[in-house]
Parts: structure tokens; sequence; C-alpha cells
């Protein structure tokens, strides 16, 4: 029986090493075993491996192919799908880091920007400023013009209500509802590597009835790939669904 080649081999584990340390760097972080920054350079160690496990996967199938070793071609192959697959996933996110506005805080009021209170003390040593700075105001105008102030005919406390309501069904956890300052804080986890983001909305009453605000800011990263403002239109879907 016909024995693997080294180079077959290397393709092979290396490439499912690479496959393993994207979900393991995100999901590590996610349950607490390391930071964030431990957890991004796994992500990146795999990157690295999948470009090495394409490269060798590709020289052994060729060399199978060539001196008739069939025993390399399935692990070769492996190598090869390991690393375009995970490469793939990468130039996916890359493409979106680059395509969205480069900031990690979204308001829909650029001018008066919802204001948090008890998640101030709440967020942890290190994290991203609550300033909200003319500079992102002027990126988020221009990259996200759709999201903005919710114009409501109800009253405050029933919109707040209605508010907190969303939030819950949209599985943020609600960290504080004052009904005194008009205002629904919550704290959202992503999926993968468990990013916590910061999230207020802000009611304020009108002659014709009130508006509501909403603010989104991530902890950790200086680009958020778009989160932010995805979270907020979806409550804004939520919201005109529930009004419909």
């Amino acid at each position: 029986m016909a024995k693997t080649g080294l180079l077959a081999k290397f393709a092979f584990f290396i490439g499912l090493i690479a496959a393993v340390a994207l979900p393991v760097g995100a999901l590590g972080h996610r349950v607490r075993l390391w930071d964030h920054m431990m957890g991004l350079t796994l992500v990146f160690s795999g990157t690295v491996l999948a470009v090495l496990a394409l490269v060798l996967g590709a020289a052994a199938f060729i060399f199978a192919l060539t001196r008739k070793r069939p025993a390399d071609r399935v692990p070769a192959l492996v190598g090869v799908v390991a690393g375009v697959l995970v490469l793939g996933w990468m130039a996916v996110q890359y493409n979106k880091a680059i395509s969205v506005v480069p900031t990690h805080d979204i308001s829909t009021d650029v001018v008066d920007p919802p204001a948090f209170d008890v998640l101030v003390e709440r967020r942890p040593p290190g994290s991203n400023s609550l300033v909200f700075t003319d500079e992102e105001a002027a990126m988020q105008v221009e990259g996200y013009p759709d999201v903005a102030t919710i114009v409501s005919s109800g009253e405050v406390e029933g919109d707040l209500a209605r508010a907190t309501d969303i939030a819950r069904a949209l599985g943020w956890e609600i960290a504080n509802e004052d009904a005194g300052l008009g205002i629904v804080e919550a704290v959202d986890t992503t999926f993968w590597f468990g990013f916590k983001d910061d999230i207020v909305i802000r009611v304020r009453s009108t002659d014709d009835g009130s508006v509501v605000d909403l603010r989104s800011v991530s902890r950790v990263g200086l680009v958020d790939l778009g989160v932010n403002a995805e979270r907020i239109r979806e409550f804004r879907r939520r919201w005109a669904s529930a009004t419909d």
C-alpha cells in the first residue's frame, strides 16, 4: 500500500489547523479563555497557515499527478480546499471592512447623540471612548443616511415601553430603564467573538408625539464591520412592523 508523502501530509494537517484556528480563536474569546487580542492573533495565524496549506497542497497535488502518487491526492486536496475556504472567508471580511464606514459608534442623532448612564461605569477599562466626534458624525451622514431618528405619534411612556420590548425581542440584555431620563440601555453580544456592544435608546416628547433615537457603540475595535448600523436598522424594521 502506497504511503502518503511528507508534503501532502504537511498540506493536510496545516490546512486542518488553519480551518480550526478561526472558530477556536473567536469562540475562545467568547467563553473568556483569552482576550480579544489573542483571539485575533489566532485568526491571523490561521490565515497565514491557510496560505501555506494552499501552496503546499497545490504542489503536493501536482506531484501526485506527475509522479503517480495516488495516496497524496486526497490529503493534498484537503489542504487546498481548507486554504481556499479560510482565505475566501477572510476575503469576505476584508471586503466588508473596506466597504463600510470606518467607525465603531453609530447614532441616529449625530448632532445630539443619546448619552449613556449606568453603562458608562460598567464598561471595562480600555473600552472605546464614548465621545461622539464631528468626524464620526460626518462619516455616518455620508455612509449611513438611512440610520435616522424614528418619528412617532405615540406618547413617551408608551414608546419607551415599546422600545424595551423590541430590544428584548432582539436578544439585547437590558441594563437600565429610566423613565425620568427617557432612556433604555442595553448590551448586545456578537455571535462569534462575543464582543459586547453598548446601546442606548432615547425617547423625547414633541408637539406631535415623540422622537426615538438610538446609539450603538462597540467596546473594542476601530471598525465594526457595519454591525452597529445594521443593529439599528433591525430595530427600525421591528418598530415599523409593530406600527403596521
